[in-house]
């Protein structure tokens, strides 16, 4: 409770980092690589990162919009040997798929209307470093086949060449669908997603991390605040309670973009209950512990109470702030009993989705 109270009236002095991804279509090299979080399956993330960082296994990254996939590219990038070379984003669902090939691979001068010049391609700018493909689920079936050629045969033939030129390029992927039933509706090429999931990084949702809202709030405040030159912008207790509960559909992304809005429309320095959007204060009052419901075909007691007990202790760790020690009180348990419970449950999320929930 007094570190939550300590974001809800620090004075700002943080890192410039930041939590959420950035949709970069050209050939920024750099940028933030830090992951903000304290959560178990975020430091999931990051000990994965370190460890996938010293080979240059092909990795494919999955998580909802907003939750950070480019930023895990960076940091895997970042860790790696291959460092100190380039780090080139492509998103794949911005480029027009009939130019998607030549931006990947390059172009030779005359291969098409308007090539008057020979151009190196997104692979051949990444040579010894990192090539990051976001959106991987939008490239064309056609475009599909050449990748997979690429990645096995560590070589690209630029559009309208008759030779390949090769290059050693560390390759990440990423995505918001579920690549799995793309291969299963025939939309994505089976043998390339075994390809890209050497290594699969499964990020979180901000729903299923809340205790690291006070922390990406403190860190995106911080951050936003070094840009107002005549007042520093706090929350208030009442107003990070609504923003803990919040569901979050847009992820840290959301997060970041709301208090960069409210930093800059603040002017008394202060956010509160008010101040925040419609939405979030509707989505807290509508909020309620689900009763189950005994239907014709019956109930599934046993799934109805789990999920009784989990909106309980949800309920009271954000009544207490976070405080374990507190909500095992008001639940009427031992702190030890508490802690065993959000083990199994934290467990069973991890063991739903295997290696990829991390």
């Amino acid at each position: 409770m007094a570190f939550f109270k300590e974001v809800v009236s620090y004075s700002s002095s943080g890192s410039r980092g930041t939590g959420a991804d950035r949709k970069d279509n050209g050939m920024q090299t750099t940028a933030p690589t830090q992951l903000i979080g304290e959560h178990p399956l975020i430091q999931r993330v990051q000990n994965l990162i370190r460890r996938v960082a010293a080979t240059d296994a092909t990795v494919l990254i999955l998580g909802e919009s907003g939750t950070g996939k480019e930023l895990v590219a960076r940091a895997v990038h970042a860790a790696s040997r291959r460092a100190d070379r380039p780090f080139i984003p492509v998103n794949c669902g911005a480029i027009p798929a009939d130019l998607l090939e030549s931006e990947m691979f390059g172009h030779e001068k005359g291969s098409f209307t308007g090539a008057i010049g020979s151009r190196a391609g997104m692979f051949q700018l990444a040579n010894g470093g990192t090539i990051f493909l976001d959106e991987i689920s939008e490239m064309s079936p056609v475009l599909q086949v050449k990748l997979l050629r690429v990645l096995q045969d560590k070589e690209v033939r630029p559009v309208g060449s008759d030779r390949a030129i090769k290059v050693d390029v560390r390759v990440i992927a990423a995505t918001n669908k579920d690549l799995a039933l793309q291969v299963e509706r025939g939309l994505f090429r089976e043998d390339l997603f075994y390809r890209l999931e050497v290594i699969p990084i499964t990020l979180p949702p901000l729903r299923e991390r809340r205790s690291d809202i006070p922390l990406l709030v403190k860190h995106f405040l911080d951050r936003h605040n070094q840009k107002r030159s005549d007042l520093k912008v706090t929350i208030t207790e009442e107003a990070m309670v609504h923003l803990w509960e919040y569901d979050w559909p847009g992820n840290v992304r959301e997060l970041e973009n709301l208090l960069e809005r409210l930093v800059i429309l603040s002017e008394d320095g202060v956010v509160r209950i008010e101040n925040l959007p419609p939405n979030i204060r509707s989505f807290i009052s509508e909020k309620k512990i689900p009763r189950p419901v005994m239907t014709d075909e019956g109930l599934d007691l046993t799934n109805a109470v789990e999920e009784f007990e989990n909106r309980l202790i949800e309920e009271a760790l954000r009544r207490t702030k976070g405080n374990k020690q507190a909500a095992a009180r008001l639940l009427g348990l031992k702190r030890t009993t508490l802690v065993a419970k959000l083990r199994r449950r934290r467990g069973g999320v991890a063991a739903a989705g295997g290696m990829t929930a991390v």
